[in-house]
């Protein structure tokens, strides 16, 4: 009774489409013009993946700091390592470049050597003020130029590790952007339309190699490259399976249907985001092409059944309505598991990926309903198929390789079972390698001139993730406690020798330096005042400070002088190492500040980051249980059997050990972009088996229960699609490889090989699975 509703239904709704198909053709373009209309709602991202829920303890703890402190990730630096900037000419340039970045609306404060302050010693106002280092009625002369160099490195030790490395002589200016404009698009105005032209210009004029870097930089050109790659995404992706398409239908009629469902697609697409107002992200921009290549799918199924039916009776309306009865529910099942499969990442608890597996996984719904409905109507508004048209359904090699298949499946299966054997055996090898890992920089496009820029800034000044140690004293001015400030000196000893870590800077620096100027600049007194020295070198600093605009440090203390902060920088060393060093650092700072006096908070990007990799891997991990067991439930829904369920979950749970194994092999690590690919890539190559067990199904009822012949037939009719669809998922999938994110490419990469075994697991495991769990009935056929 089940199955005649079913079919009944699929019937029916045959016949609703192709009796109401200008209707249907007005509704699809009405939509079209309106999620078309919602492209005006588009926008980039100009914040970091967050990779954590809101409410967890790191959000919560770097949210706190950011009330405190305000926007930490506002430094952008610029530097170099060249002594041609000691000369007249290019110190005029560099003066010219700091001062036109000064005067940007958009910059807070601009720190470089160029109009550098000094603390200097006012013994008639008993205070420290801050005077000039540089003349500049004398930069025309280059032997003072070259005692400002001098003393520089070797007289202020307080900049030392924050505008120069006294080791190697690199210097760099550090331009603090405003805190409001940080997360929005005034940033990229300034860095694109400004910064970029001003570097540029001092580079021509100087013959300096200037480096550039600071994570609004990066952020910045970063979100210019993704943009730029989502249009070669879609035009790689539209290409080339279209191209793969036609070679194998031979059709330019097909081939341009399929063209045109899948712009829809794109256009779909891209309006969903713009109706729900997400912005796009590393991840969101790939759902177009993933749209495209999964979409194909869809039309090659219903156009292949479409030609087989017609190569079968030549009659065109029955052709068309079994391509939507026979075949539409088929479909339907292996769009639900695709998009299971992303819809498992809305329960991670991570809005990025909530974003994308919502967006993904409607779009994959509707690229289905588009395909089921435009390929019937626009065919039947057609002349039939030709024969030449037909020729590719028993092309040479297509025979053959079903020849092939079928003597393997039929009487070979120890063969085929020894091969899943030693190949889940080499896999799982692999797997025992794997490592988890991840970093704020490690997904950026390695052959970026700003990744090279990078690299400078981390063998040079340790990096431009920042870390940060923020400190409550529980008291009002408890930061100015000599104690307090004991204490903090003696974790940023401990920092300075990590070598994970650059140079700390904190309220400590300040109080070293005023007792260096007391001393009349003499850099052998860079220290802590001692009890002695305390009351008159801090009452110089208070009325020092009443002069707020001249305070470098006034943002490293709050205004009740409760609260203050270490702020480092910390190099791309991966989410394991940084673990390592986040609790060798806690273990200090538990062993330096008494609990019940002290509250001491590690926070920053960078640990943010890392703390969001590993919570994301774990609750990935869960997410492709949670698929497997969906689609699960969906197979058994739709089969109504344990025995077909587990031959089909068994099949493509290979692929994604044989991936892992890869993984393991070729030292590629658990993070946020690869974990990605099992879900994905278990929801699409699961597609092959539904089509095969349906087709199983169907022909079993039809042939009377007749195992063997009802296998082989379903794998005959089933095995080209099979073919099809997995050669263009593979070279789909692989147009990933093109970007220039290592992200993407290992997920195109990676999903492309899971997908090239799961091939060969859904045309020989999964047939041979079916006969060897029936073997008792399929013997009695033979008897």
């Amino acid at each position: 009774m089940k199955n005649t509703i079913k079919v009944g239904f699929w019937e029916r709704l045959a016949r609703v489409i192709l009796k109401n198909r200008i209707a249907i053709i007005v509704v699809i373009a009405a939509l079209s013009l309106f999620l078309g209309f919602q492209w005006r709602n588009l926008r980039m991202t100009y914040t970091e993946a967050n990779l954590l829920p809101e409410q967890h303890l790191a959000n919560r703890q770097y949210r706190d700091f950011l009330i405190k402190f305000g926007e930490e990730g506002n430094l952008i630096v610029l530097g170099f390592k060249d002594p041609k900037l000691f000369t007249p000419q290019n110190f005029a340039a560099w003066s010219d470049l700091m001062k036109g970045l000064k005067k940007a609306p958009e910059v807070e404060l601009v720190v470089s050597l160029s109009d550098l302050k000094k603390l200097q010693k006012d013994t008639i106002a008993q205070k420290f003020e801050m005077v000039s280092l540089i003349d500049p009625t004398k930069t025309s002369d280059e032997q003072y130029l070259q005692g400002i160099k001098n003393e520089l490195f070797h007289k202020l030790p307080f900049y030392e590790g924050l505008l120069f490395n006294k080791s190697s002589g690199s210097i760099r200016a550090a331009v603090y952007l405003k805190k409001e404009i940080v997360n929005t698009a005034q940033r990229k105005t300034f860095i694109i339309q400004t910064l970029v032209p001003a570097v540029d210009k001092f580079e021509k004029q100087s013959g300096i190699d200037l480096r550039v870097s600071g994570m609004p930089y990066i952020r910045t050109i970063n979100a210019e490259d993704m943009k730029g790659e989502i249009g070669l995404f879609i035009g790689a992706a539209l290409f080339i399976t279209s191209f793969i398409f036609f070679l194998f239908f031979r059709s330019f009629r097909a081939t341009f249907i399929s063209i045109c469902i899948l712009l829809l697609g794109v256009i779909w697409s891209f309006g969903t985001l713009g109706f729900f107002e997400y912005r796009i992200t590393i991840l969101t921009a790939i759902v177009p092409p993933l749209i495209i290549v999964i979409g194909i799918t869809n039309c090659i199924f219903l156009i292949n059944k479409y030609q087989q039916e017609i190569k079968q009776h030549n009659n065109q309306a029955k052709a068309l309505q079994r391509v939507i009865s026979k075949i539409g529910v088929s479909t339907l099942m292996t769009n639900l598991t695709t998009a299971a499969g992303f819809a498992t990442f809305m329960i991670t608890g991570n809005d990025l990926l909530y974003e994308f597996g919502l967006v993904t996984s409607i779009n994959v719904i509707t690229v289905y309903l588009l395909t089921l409905c435009i390929v019937p109507i626009v065919y039947s508004f057609m002349p039939l198929p030709k024969e030449k048209h037909l020729y590719h359904l028993s092309k040479n090699y297509i025979s053959s390789l079903l020849d092939w298949v079928e003597d393997m499946v039929k009487t070979k299966r120890s063969r085929i079972y020894a091969v899943y054997v030693l190949m889940l055996l080499f896999s799982l090898v692999g797997v025992m390698q794997m490592k988890v890992s991840g970093s704020l920089i490690g997904e950026l496009p390695k052959s970026a001139a700003f990744f090279k820029d990078i690299l400078f800034y981390e063998k040079e000044f340790n990096g431009v993730m920042p870390l940060e140690i923020m400190i409550d004293t529980h008291r009002k001015k408890g930061v100015m406690k000599l104690s307090t400030l004991r204490r903090m000196d003696e974790l940023q000893q401990t920092i300075e020798q990590m070598p994970e870590l650059s140079k700390p800077v904190s309220l400590v620096n300040l109080v070293k330096y005023s007792k260096q100027a007391y001393y009349n600049g003499n850099p052998e007194y860079y220290d802590l005042p001692t009890s002695q020295e305390q009351a008159f070198i801090l009452s110089y600093a208070k009325n020092a400070n009443k002069n707020a605009q001249d305070n470098l440090m006034k943002s490293y203390v709050d205004a009740d002088g409760r609260y203050t902060r270490i702020t480092t920088f910390m190099r791309d060393i991966g989410t394991d190492e940084m673990a390592r060093v986040e609790k060798q650092l806690q273990t200090k700072i538990d062993a330096i500040f008494p609990k019940e006096k002290y509250t001491v908070t590690l926070t920053g990007k960078a640990l943010v980051f890392q703390k969001g990799t590993s919570y994301l891997v774990d609750n990935l991990i869960e997410s492709l249980i949670f698929a497997i067991l969906t689609i699960a439930g969906l197979m058994a829904y739709l089969f109504r059997s344990v025995k077909m369920v587990l031959a089909s979950v068994i099949t493509n749970i290979l692929p994604l050990c044989i991936t892992s194994g890869i993984m393991g092999y070729l030292g590629i690590p658990l993070k946020p972009s690869t974990i990605l690919v099992f879900s994905i890539a278990f929801g699409i190559s699961v597609d092959n088996a539904i089509q095969f067990m349906a087709k199983y199904r169907h022909d079993l009822i039809q042939s009377n229960g007749k195992i063997k012949k009802s296998v082989v037939s379903a794998l005959r009719e089933t095995g080209i699609s099979t073919f099809y669809t997995s050669v263009v998922l593979i070279v789909g999938f692989a147009v990933f490889t093109l970007s220039s994110f290592v992200g993407t490419i290992a997920l195109g990469g990676l999903i492309s090989c899971t997908l090239l075994f799961a091939m060969f697991a859904n045309l020989l495991v999964l047939p041979a699975l079916v006969l060897t769990f029936e073997k008792k009935r399929a013997v009695k056929e033979d008897e």
